[in-house]
């Protein structure tokens, strides 16, 4: 059987009990270790686990994952996954491929940032698509996520942008050169991510979201140190969150008074938030 087990969001803690059983007994314990990561390393969760661990890296699910389900059809093989199994598509990908070798398999469900960032005090059924915002260079500013926001905004819903992570990346010469040199590890910030967007709107000058639009910052969601900020863009745009993982989220205009009480008590600006409320968002619900 191939389990996939969600860890939920922080630490080696979060893992459901029924997740933590199927680990301990299973053959061999995979941790997929690129669309997210635990805010613990993994020689936390292997004390807590009392098991080794083997890291997945991209390149491992997404090329080599016929060595992942290696005799899975007779033993128990564990693929842990940050978050909700089902938060990336290339966990579906490993599933289908699991069919094909006609392996069983599982999933264990928990906590994933789509549900958690119920935590900012938004209401989960005002949000709409969600968007991936990803590292811009000097030649790449791709912009296929203001769409969606566009159509988020439309219907007044909130858009929740997951930002992006590069772990085990290689610069373009060494890619090409084809040697096996990787670059530090980078996580976006929300400062990034809102400095981002108002580029995007800059380019695409549709009026979408401005640098006075409210957005709310998280970073570490679901972890003790949990740190949330409701501000412009533009203050977004220079605010410290401090450690990774990050996200943002763009308020719609369909938000709620109890939405707005509750993101008014981590406000960079209150009296600035409040003309903005009352221009842009009272009695628009």
């Amino acid at each position: 059987m191939l389990y996939l087990v969600g860890l939920g969001l922080a630490d080696e803690t979060d893992i459901t009990v029924k997740g933590l059983e199927i680990v301990k007994r299973a053959e061999r314990v995979y941790l997929e270790a690129y669309t997210s990561i635990l805010l613990v390393d993994k020689n936390k969760l292997e004390a807590y686990y009392g098991r080794s661990v083997i890291l997945a890296d991209r390149e491992m699910v997404e090329s080599s994952s016929d060595d992942i389900l290696e005799a899975a059809h007779v033993k128990d093989v564990a693929f842990l996954v940050v978050g909700d199994p089902f938060g990336a598509t290339t966990h579906t990908d490993l599933v289908l491929r699991a069919r094909e070798l006609h392996v069983p398999t599982q999933s264990i469900p928990n906590a994933s940032i789509l549900s958690a960032i119920g935590s900012t005090g938004l209401q989960l059924y005002n949000f709409g698509q969600t968007v991936s915002m990803v590292f811009f260079t000097d030649t790449w500013k791709p912009s296929s996520f203001y769409d969606r926001v566009r159509e988020n905004r439309q219907m007044g819903l909130h858009t929740l942008m997951l930002l992006d992570i590069k772990v085990k990346e290689q610069s373009l010469e060494n890619l090409a050169r084809g040697r096996k040199v990787f670059e530090p590890a980078r996580y976006m910030t929300v400062a990034q991510c809102a400095s981002q967007m108002l580029e995007t709107e800059e380019e695409r000058q549709e009026g979408v979201y401005g640098p006075d639009s409210l957005a709310i910052g998280a970073a570490r969601v679901g972890a003790t140190d949990q740190k949330l900020v409701t501000g412009t863009l533009r203050q977004l745009s220079e605010v410290d969150m401090g450690k990774p993982l990050h996200s943002l989220v763009l308020l719609g205009r369909r938000a709620h008074d109890l939405e707005r009480e509750f993101i008014s008590e981590f406000v960079v600006d209150r009296v600035i938030f409040d003309n903005i409320w009352r221009r842009d968002y009272e009695g628009k619900q």
